[in-house]
């Protein structure tokens, strides 16, 4: 007979809280008809958030909600999702599904679903399509208390006090639909970019570059030895894709092989943390550089008759379980 001993009086390692952040972007319904309906939805909402989205939200106590995205985020701009509904610019969603948006969902909501949520907002600045300045403008908008031109505009559009920003990244996977880039070109991207990204006042802006793609190894290398002292985070996304996400094979149609290889390639997560730390302690040996997953999860095929751009798949025990071991 097998024996279990739990020693319940024995100190254990403490889980950073923020390990167990959310992500929404601008994907399928996510945001819209996900978190947000609008005021004016026949769905139950509260100031335009989902009202039974928001509550399941708050019950199990989110830590922080990364947004816009994702790859939307190399292509948002700021400034179309502030200001009054009729005049905010309509857009084409070119990265899920070709959609049109009608930027109802912008700053001030976002800041408005996170306090609803009792979460630390995560912003993502666009590197990819985005400029230097209307990076560091969107920053001010955010969280300058003073005089001057982005924190009036923000008073004009109805908040007058700043929000706080506790964590900024500084592009997204800038080594593919952030803009298909080299690890130098974008290390000397983000030590100009983050410069602008200013702290206005006492509270931390924790700034984070973008890291590699799963097992990209020299994308880390390069990156660190050319911007660790700038940063204060370097993201890592990861996703256990099939070899045939591509086929039109139902998530929820696998055999036992398919179930092992989803389970086996959600396990390579801890080589891939271990390795890509050991290559930054290599320029951070104190360790005061984060490694930030902040992207990742299982893709399968997206089901039969919706549209392919939102990546609508089912879910299972499967992916509960791959969650379980990432």
């Amino acid at each position: 007979m097998d024996y279990v001993v739990v020693n319940c009086n024995r100190d254990g390692e403490k889980i950073n809280r923020d390990i167990y952040g959310h992500f929404s972007e601008h994907l399928g319904r996510c945001i819209y008809g996900g978190f947000w309906v609008g005021k004016d939805s026949k769905i139950p909402n509260i100031n335009g958030y989902r009202k039974d989205v928001v509550e399941a939200f708050k019950e199990i106590e989110i830590p922080n909600l990364r947004w816009p995205g994702g790859c939307f985020a190399d292509e948002y701009h700021w400034r179309d999702g502030i200001g009054p509904y009729e005049t905010r610019k309509r857009m084409i969603n070119t990265h899920w599904g070709g959609v049109v948006e009608d930027n109802s969902f912008g700053t001030h909501e976002f800041f408005g679903l996170c306090e609803a949520l009792g979460c630390k907002p995560y912003v993502n600045g666009n590197v990819g399509s985005g400029t230097v300045q209307e990076m560091s403008e969107w920053v001010e908008y955010i969280t300058f208390g003073g005089e001057s031109p982005m924190s009036k505009l923000r008073e004009a559009n109805g908040h007058k006090a700043p929000w706080k920003l506790p964590l900024f990244c500084v592009g997204n996977e800038n080594w593919g639909c952030g803009g298909n880039m080299k690890p130098e070109y974008y290390a000397d991207l983000y030590r100009r970019y983050q410069t602008y990204v200013r702290q206005y006042g006492p509270d931390k802006i924790f700034k984070i570059a973008c890291g590699p793609n799963a097992g990209d190894f020299n994308w880390t290398d390069v990156v660190m030895k050319n911007a660790a002292q700038y940063m204060d985070g370097l993201s890592l996304h990861y996703y256990t894709v099939e070899p045939d996400w591509g086929s039109r094979t139902p998530a929820a149609e696998f055999d036992d092989k398919r179930w092992y290889l989803c389970l086996s390639k959600a396990s390579w997560m801890k080589y891939l943390v271990e390795t890509h730390s050991k290559i930054m302690d290599k320029y951070d040996p104190e360790k005061r550089v984060a490694l930030v997953v902040d992207e990742w999860g299982t893709w399968h095929a997206v089901e039969k008759g919706t549209n392919p751009g939102f990546l609508y798949q089912q879910n299972t025990v499967r992916d509960a379980l791959a969650a379980g071991i990432t």
